[in-house]
């Protein structure tokens, strides 16, 4: 991507971001009579950080980008050069896009922090525990994130076209765990909500945002290192069989 292409790509972002939050701050004012109401645990100014957090592991991830790149790798042949080279295609496609993801992500952590903090006039209940906690988390949800859509991005080597797979993962991430918390969801679910990515990729870094505890840490950081080692080997495996039938049918 050229150096204007990119500056303008960053723009678009910030533009999408700020028109997101400015949405989400109205239907949140909207939902909440009473701004110290609480409502499934969350008052409106927490209710409204959770979602500003969320909001830029979803922004930052450009897994849409990702998926479509993926996918055409693999429709094109162009895949087939990075089989014959000494590095994986899965990890330089993490490491590759992890970089990107990082940079935007501290842009638009400036950005959303400060709207938020013009918006609500303070922020929740931060300590250099929470924040550095929140951080860790925040990386290891773009690790999982990115994890995930290659796998299901990788399915190209079997089916015609994989993205579309991947339009219903990220509209199921964005209700669940991105727009709406699990404590929103049934309680006959929310046990099941857990072991769904949706628990490592978006809820648990915000979460740990706006109601930190030793406790919420410990759960969320065992759930997302679980998470990263299966779809790092599904990911691998997903590619070792994609490769050995693209060789096999002489590709």
């Amino acid at each position: 991507m050229t150096s204007l292409g990119y500056t303008f790509d960053i723009l678009i972002g910030f533009i999408g971001y700020i028109i997101m939050i400015f949405i989400f701050l109205n239907l949140w004012n909207y939902i909440y009579s009473d701004p110290s109401e609480i409502i499934n645990g969350f008052t409106m100014n927490e209710m409204i950080w959770y979602v500003i957090i969320t909001e830029i592991l979803w922004s930052t991830t450009k897994g849409r980008q990702l998926s479509k790149k993926i996918c055409n790798d693999v429709k094109s042949g162009n895949i087939t050069y990075n089989i014959i080279k000494p590095y994986n295609y899965v990890e330089y496609s993490l490491f590759s896009h992890l970089g990107s993801t990082i940079f935007k992500f501290i842009l638009l952590t400036i950005l959303g922090m400060t709207m938020g903090y013009i918006s609500l006039g303070s922020f929740p209940n931060l300590s250099i525990i929470s924040i550095l906690a929140t951080l860790l988390a925040s990386l290891f949800s773009s690790i999982i994130s990115i994890l995930i859509i290659t796998c299901i991005s990788l399915l190209s080597f079997f089916i015609e076209d994989a993205h579309p797979l991947f339009w219903v993962y990220s509209k199921l991430i964005l209700i669940i765990g991105t727009i709406f918390p699990i404590e929103f969801f049934p309680e006959s679910i929310q046990g099941i909500l857990k072991f769904t990515p949706a628990y490592t990729v978006c809820y648990g870094p915000a979460k740990l945002f706006v109601h930190f505890s030793s406790g919420a840490f410990i759960e969320i950081m065992i759930a997302q290192i679980i998470t990263m080692i299966i779809f790092f080997m599904l990911a691998h495996l997903i590619y070792k069989k994609g490769a050995k039938r693209l060789n096999v049918n002489g590709g």
